[in-house]
């Protein structure tokens, strides 16, 4: 049984068409009730008349059709507005009339090619409908009524495309940000490429001046020269890292050495070289990898490498454990430091790099948390969406 708690993400959960089919059958349903006969819509001044057969096609056609006024609005509103023509023609005025303003609203916010063309059209639509309103009723309903009428519609249209414009702005602001966060990761990774430049050609500079002074002695020479070897190797292996960062397609490609190192298999290099750092790791993956998880992949390599960074900074020593999990929607990473080590600093830091992680979870719709448990641990949670671009 769902709990009301679950009830929400229960329906956003359900296809939108389900959504609204379910708007057009509640609507459908309350036009039957006997208290609620003759409450509808009614436009002229023609007797109502109970239903019959031919009702509840009618009122079927009125309702119905809200299923697709998402998807499909145009097509919507013309079966409601046909439904709705001889529901007042007949003299019905049921309840199912209230879909003809809902099918406008719905409309005037989902409808994205000729609008203008199309309001023009369901315009002129209602000229006929008004002229044989007014002939076949006794001439009470004079021509003010017909455009005070008119001029509800237009503004049950005019509701929906400043919904449709807000949402676009909206869309327009989450944009902005997240180019905005763009720009301020690169601008620290490109900080990172200077540093990472200038350690490593410095230590090989110096390295390689000694050299000159050990001709005399092979063996410390030999090792001299594998340590600048080394420092190099690990120069290029942080450039490609932080080129990654900057473009995450960069290195992808059909040749054998192009190809990029899967999420998994850098999570892994990761833990081991943390291991060989001195800090016990226990890694655990749970499900696996999407095929095309956008930038979610790279989100969670950032977490996990910042998480793994503090332990070994303020936590050096202490049991750490790194949990991936992968499902269908979302990536799950969790990365506890149990904090029994001999370090008493907190493996928060500074929170500069958890700030900067926090955010770029949250550009793509996830959570992230990070801090100190009761036994004395410290734990980085995220929960990342997949599929979104990067």
């Amino acid at each position: 049984m769902i709990s009301p708690r679950q009830a929400p993400g229960w329906w956003q959960r359900l296809d939108v068409t389900v959504r609204d089919l379910l708007l057009g059958l509640l609507l459908l349903a309350g036009s039957f009730l006997p208290v609620l006969h003759d409450k509808g819509t009614q436009v002229g001044d023609l007797p109502t008349r109970p239903f019959d057969a031919p009702a509840i096609v009618v009122l079927g056609l009125e309702c119905l059709p809200l299923a697709v006024r998402r998807r499909r609005p145009a097509v919507s509103l013309a079966l409601v507005c046909l439904g709705f023509a001889v529901d007042q023609l007949r003299g019905y005025h049921s309840l199912a009339s209230a879909a003809l303003p809902i099918a406008l609203i719905s409309t005037g916010a989902h409808l994205e090619r000729h609008r203008r063309p199309a309001a023009l059209l369901f315009s002129a639509a209602y000229v006929p409908l008004a002229v044989a309103l007014h002939r076949l009723g006794s001439g009470g309903e004079t021509a003010s009524g017909f455009v005070t009428f008119y001029l509800a519609l237009v503004l049950a249209w005019g509701v929906g495309a400043w919904l449709r414009s807000s949402r676009a702005a909206e869309a327009d602001r989450r944009r902005r940000v997240a180019e905005d966060t763009r720009t301020a990761e690169r601008t620290r990774i490109a900080r990172e490429l200077h540093d990472v430049v200038t350690h490593h050609v410095t230590a090989m500079v110096v390295q390689a001046e000694a050299a000159r002074y050990l001709t005399g002695a092979p063996e410390r020479l030999d090792q001299t020269l594998t340590n600048v070897t080394d420092t190099g190797r690990r120069a290029i292996s942080d450039l490609r890292h932080l080129l990654d960062l900057l473009n995450p397609d960069h290195g992808t490609g059909t040749g054998t050495s192009g190809g990029r190192t899967p999420a998994a298999g850098r999570l892994r290099t990761l833990v081991e070289q943390t291991r060989r750092a001195g800090q016990p790791v226990e890694f655990t993956e749970e499900g696996a990898p999407a095929e095309s998880a956008g930038s979610a992949d790279l989100v969670v390599y950032r977490v996990v490498q910042e998480a793994l960074t503090n332990a070994l900074k303020y936590a050096h020593g202490s049991p750490t454990s790194v949990l991936v999990r992968y499902g269908e929607k979302e990536i799950s990473v969790k990365v506890g430091t149990d904090g029994s080590g001999p370090s008493t600093a907190s493996p928060g830091g500074s929170g500069r790099g958890l700030a900067g992680l926090r955010q770029r979870v949250d550009v793509l719709g996830g959570e992230f948390s990070a801090g100190r448990e009761a036994g004395g641990g410290f734990v980085v949670r995220a929960r990342i969406p997949v599929g979104n671009p990067a």
